[in-house]
């Protein structure tokens, strides 16, 4: 594989994603509202189109993230945003309930109590709080944010393709339950053993006794 990590960002320097139009939400016809939760289906297979994505992926917040943008962010594996970003979720402030998926996977990226505050309360975040809050991993400089981002997606693809493609993989089964079933079980097992009998693994640890640079082909 040529791809071993990827980056997303917004185009500009003013948002990473927007969010929903609120504007076209249904309000008045039931007809309407089935319709407009048909339309989030594809938004979510988009969603797990990035976190059943082989690699890491980045998010590389360039400026404010809202509502499902702000979701966008939390289906990468890694955040990292501008200084003066804005995030936040405000369903709250419009009498409208999350979608439950989502609001999972919030509590799977940032943990119940974060949770409950940024969708209790809809605010909008700014600052240290959204490093607090758990809705970024790094806060830097716009004139650092692409070096700084550019920087990490190198240093993750220079890591062996099967070991970062086995670790997503085993990642994305502990997510889905606090315990795994046996299934899952022998295929975490089988995915360890994969990668410990690879010929990256042997590279790498020969560049480790070496004191060197592993050259990894992803077998």
């Amino acid at each position: 594989d040529i791809v071993r990590s990827v980056i997303l960002r917004g185009s500009g320097d003013k948002a990473f994603c927007s969010g929903f139009d609120i504007g076209s939400l249904p309000t008045q016809s039931k007809g309407d509202a089935d319709q407009r939760l048909k339309s989030l289906d594809k938004v979510e297979s988009l969603f797990q189109g990035l976190i059943r994505f082989p690699y890491p992926v980045i998010a590389m917040l360039n400026g404010f993230a809202f509502g499902l943008g702000c979701e966008l962010a939390m289906c990468c594996d890694i955040r990292i945003g501008v200084e003066d970003i804005r995030m936040g979720v405000p369903p709250a402030k419009l009498g409208m309930v999350y979608p439950w998926a989502g609001l999972q996977r919030f509590i799977q990226s940032i943990g119940l109590q974060s949770n409950k505050e940024m969708f209790f309360s809809g605010r909008s975040y700014t600052g240290r709080r959204i490093n607090e809050l758990g809705l970024l991993d790094y806060l830097v400089s716009g004139g650092e944010l692409e070096e700084f981002t550019y920087g990490m997606a190198e240093e993750i693809a220079g890591n062996a393709p099967l070991a970062l493609k086995g670790l997503k993989k085993v990642i994305n089964l502990l997510m889905q339950s606090n315990r795994l079933d046996e299934t899952q079980i022998k295929e975490a097992q089988t995915i360890f053993k994969t990668t410990l009998l690879s010929e990256d693994m042997q590279e790498g640890q020969t560049a480790f006794l070496e004191k060197r640079k592993p050259r990894f082909k992803g077998k």
